[in-house]
């Protein structure tokens, strides 16, 4: 195998695909790079079983064939060339050669015929959605992710079709948060639990485009984006997701219409008294036209007010800062209606229209004098 390329494309398609390396594994042919010009083009595809990602990198070719390459001793060689053409060739033995300029550099390569390739995916009743609008979905609910597998269904999102909606979903038993949005053709019902992982390295890959498409499919136990030169497969979470619905409701006692932006200063300001690790909450009192936000932590304390609109009863709440950030800094509107029942209760976040829901559940406090 022999093929020139820059080394901008190099880096791009490289940075793709690293992001289905494992960190750890006791199968040494997963911590390579499949380097693949058997079909005329040039594909870089890495595997880790759950999730397998393949880009084109564009060059020329002049031999045809394939090599598996250690994918951190490539990708920190790689970086390190200088800005040039890069030739990359293999031998029978799977001996890598990789030239620019006046640096050369040989590798113990491995037999591309050990690496397994991407399962095949029948492409039917593909959903289209814009780069853009999968990605901003994504970011707008994967910090609602679980961090440990204790309950392996909250480390996955719920991707749900239905006609012309797609909604992401996502909860950790503290917090949950909902997207939906419009698609631009109608689609069969589908309804899977894609792993957060998959979603996130997804979202780094992806583009602000609103023109460029992804196209996504579906199987029993994989889902497949493809976009542009990028095919993504990633294995699915097995069993039914949490009934959403039954946690959502519609009664309050007490609304709050706030500014947006002042909301998240104030919080993010109060969160300078925290320290690392502290689970002080913040505690807030609505009364009418104002709400005023407390926090008291071994360093200090601070005290702010926020002009509010306020329909229903007065109400003293307490919560995590952070998972009030989280939601406030991925929504677009100016002003947002905040929906309470008792200190007891989850609190919403939503629109009008439901395109955005975020339930946030209170923390125990004590009063601040």
């Amino acid at each position: 195998m022999k093929f020139v390329c820059s080394k901008s494309n190099l880096v791009t398609g490289l940075q793709i695909v690293s992001k289905a390396v494992p960190n750890k594994t006791t199968m040494s042919i997963l911590e390579c790079i499949l380097v693949d010009a058997t079909e005329g083009v040039i594909k870089f595809i890495a595997n880790d079983m759950e999730l397998g990602i393949q880009t084109v990198v564009d060059g020329d070719i002049v031999d045809r064939g394939f090599v598996a390459i250690d994918a951190k001793i490539f990708f920190d060689i790689v970086r390190k060339l200088p800005d040039s053409e890069v030739t990359i060739e293999s031998d029978e033995n799977s001996k890598v050669t990789i030239t620019c300029g006046k640096a050369k550099f040989n590798l113990l390569g491995r037999n591309g015929e050990d690496f397994t390739y991407l399962p095949p995916i029948e492409k039917i009743d593909g959903v289209a959605v814009s780069q853009f609008t999968l990605r901003s979905v994504i970011q707008q609910t994967i910090f609602s992710i679980a961090e440990n597998d204790s309950n392996k269904m909250m480390s996955g999102e719920l991707f749900e079709i239905s006609e012309d909606n797609l909604k992401l979903c996502s909860l950790d038993g503290h917090r949950i948060s909902i997207r939906k949005v419009k698609l631009a053709a109608s689609y069969p019902y589908k309804k899977v639990v894609v792993p957060g992982k998959t979603l996130g390295d997804i979202s780094k890959i992806l583009s602000d485009s609103t023109t460029s498409m992804v196209n996504i499919y579906f199987t029993d136990k994989h889902i497949l984006f493809e976009f542009e030169k990028t095919i993504v497969v990633s294995r699915l979470i097995e069993g039914e997701y949490f009934n959403i619905d039954q946690m959502l409701s519609s009664d309050y006692e007490t609304k709050m219409s706030i500014n947006r932006k002042e909301f998240l200063e104030c919080i993010d300001r109060a969160t300078l008294l925290v320290k690392e690790g502290d689970k002080k909450p913040v505690i807030i009192s609505i009364v009418e036209g104002k709400m005023e936000l407390k926090i008291n932590s071994t360093i200090g304390s601070m005290d702010e007010e926020i002009s509010i609109e306020k329909q229903g009863k007065d109400l003293m709440i307490g919560f995590n800062p952070k998972f009030l950030i989280d939601a406030l800094r991925v929504i677009e509107d100016e002003t947002i209606d905040v929906y309470l029942v008792n200190p007891k209760a989850p609190c919403f976040i939503r629109d009008k229209d439901a395109n955005y829901t975020y339930l946030v559940l209170p923390v125990n406090f004590t009063t601040v004098d």
